[in-house]
């Protein structure tokens, strides 16, 4: 049985037929081996692998879902935030002109007695000057009178000086 398989000279590539059988016992061997050993547990490996990954993969959705959620909390809250922000805001703003106008109204109310208390004093001071320079007002005027005529204007004779 060590004659070669196929009738030519082709060398190291013609089998013999008794190596032939042996490999092919072999290669049975490895693919039974393969198919009932190492491919069962290979798949296994995989199939746990794969499970691994797609929890993990639902996992993740399920985070990005939450965080989702909690971003439209956070956005919803911030909106209100603003619009809490403006209304305070605007009420300071109409409560700080509301005291400027009270804070105006009340200084132009104290200027008005101050002018007011101001008239009263200057012409109180007046009549008081006009009272003590009164006397002298007509001996004035007659002095005046006899320098611009050049001679002494005499004093009126009801008496009174």
């Amino acid at each position: 049985m060590n004659t070669p398989l196929i009738p030519m000279d082709l060398g190291p590539l013609n089998p013999r037929l008794s190596e032939l059988v042996v490999a092919f016992v072999t290669f049975g061997a490895v693919v039974w081996m393969l198919s009932r050993v190492l491919l069962p547990r290979l798949e296994r490996v995989l199939a746990q692998r794969e499970a691994l990954a797609g929890g993990r993969e639902k996992e993740a959705e399920e985070l990005r879902a939450e965080a989702g959620r909690v971003r439209a909390l956070y956005d919803s809250a911030m909106a209100d935030a603003r619009r809490g922000a403006a209304r305070v805001r605007q009420e300071a703003h109409e409560e700080g002109a509301a005291l400027i106008a009270a804070a105006r109204a009340d200084g132009i109310r104290v200027r008005e007695q101050i002018l007011a208390d101001g008239a009263a004093v200057t012409a109180a001071e007046r009549a008081a000057a006009e009272a003590v320079l009164r006397p002298y007002a007509e001996g004035l005027a007659r002095d005046l009178a006899g320098r611009i005529l050049g001679e002494p204007v005499p004093a009126p004779v009801d008496g009174r000086p």
